[in-house]
């Protein structure tokens, strides 16, 4: 989670000249009220305290582990950050933009009562929360981090009006050992959590199969008013702590995807958000800036070179190189629509086909 990946994703979004067509705002913090949507009062006092007196906290609340150390202004940081996730989805819901981007967001793993998995609060949550207490009637939030969204799933199991869908690496292979096809939602709200559990080594072609056989059909058939989307960066090939292998070109493809898909089903309001990614340097700003760049309606193409004064930046700071394009050389990438057949042999095929089983029926949908 060093901020270098984010400071560095500004950069090259500003070297490339996308802030001239965008608003760039600051959001206030995430206040009390606003927490409370998602986060118990006794947790948020917790943080308080643990971000007054670091030293304080030894593992309650999730705080002070490993994962989650206690540090010296973690509440107003972690308030900070959610607040930006909360005001991208005010203004995409009165109408004030079309689209939205924070990628310091995604912080998809804080449950309601504790911290976990490098994430205080739960900003993606939150944004969910705000759009309902706006009036939102259906809110679809899909997770392509390698990592399950399971502080998001686990905030609105039992609401029908919210739709978590996430593609992550298999629960058996990777932290936090959740997210199997079984777990469809709430006795009440069944149908609305969708997962799929990948295989470690799945590479472009059978994840972007993934996604198209599951994504668009359930978007479609909840008919979402917003779709909010986490790109965390880690499932790819050179992320040091998973062990799937997509390259920034999938990842750039399900990022156009999520654009359709809130177009084609959400009046075009989407909120984007960023989350893990771990390659710090040579990945996470290339794959939050053409994130930055789909939103903004100005694509950056693969093959284009990065800026020599953003590289510059990168080797003064670290005295190393980077990629010299915003492309891993995958580019165009393909895969096999499900549409073409099963392959009961293949393990993404099986994957796929336990996800459909366990929820389309639900949604009263074909699996």
């Amino acid at each position: 989670m060093d901020p270098v990946r984010l400071a560095l994703t500004r950069r090259l979004v500003t070297a490339f000249g996308l802030d001239r067509d965008l608003r760039v705002v600051a959001a206030p913090p995430a206040g009390d009220s606003t927490l409370r949507l998602v986060h118990r009062e006794d947790y948020i006092e917790a943080v308080k305290a643990a971000s007054a007196d670091p030293g304080s906290m030894h593992g309650q609340y999730g705080i002070g582990t490993l994962d989650d150390p206690a540090f010296a202004g973690m509440h107003e940081v972690s308030a900070l950050i959610a607040g930006q996730s909360v005001g991208a989805a005010e203004d995409v819901w009165r109408g004030a933009a079309l689209h939205a981007v924070n990628f310091s967001g995604g912080l998809h793993h804080a449950m309601p009562g504790a911290a976990s998995g490098f994430c205080i609060y739960n900003d993606a949550a939150l944004a969910i929360a705000r759009l309902l207490e706006l009036g939102a009637e259906r809110v679809a939030y899909v997770d392509v981090d390698v990592h399950h969204g399971d502080g998001v799933q686990a905030a609105f199991w039992d609401d029908p009006r919210v739709l978590t869908i996430s593609l992550h690496e298999h629960p058996g292979t990777l932290f936090p050992g959740t997210g199997w096809p079984e777990e469809t939602g709430g006795e009440a709200a069944e149908g609305s959590a969708a997962n799929v559990t990948l295989p470690a080594g799945t590479s472009d072609a059978d994840w972007l199969r993934a996604f198209h056989s599951v994504v668009p059909e359930l978007v479609a058939d909840f008919r979402p008013q917003v779709l909010v989307s986490q790109h965390g960066a880690d499932s790819h090939f050179e992320d040091p702590l998973a062990h799937l292998a997509v390259s920034l070109d999938a990842q750039r493809a399900v990022q156009w995807a999520c654009h359709e898909l809130a177009h084609e089903h959400a009046g075009g309001r989407w909120i984007a958000l960023g989350g893990g990614g771990y390659a710090v340097v040579d990945v996470v700003p290339r794959s939050w800036t053409h994130l930055v760049a789909i939103a903004a309606g100005r694509p950056v193409e693969p093959e284009t070179e990065l800026p020599e004064e953003w590289r510059a930046e990168v080797f003064a700071r670290g005295r190393r190189m980077v990629p010299g394009r915003m492309t891993d050389g995958r580019w165009p990438v393909s895969w096999s629509a499900w549409e073409n057949g099963y392959d009961p042999a293949a393990r993404v095929d099986q994957a796929i086909r336990a996800t459909r089983n366990a929820v389309f029926p639900l949604r009263g949908m074909l699996p």
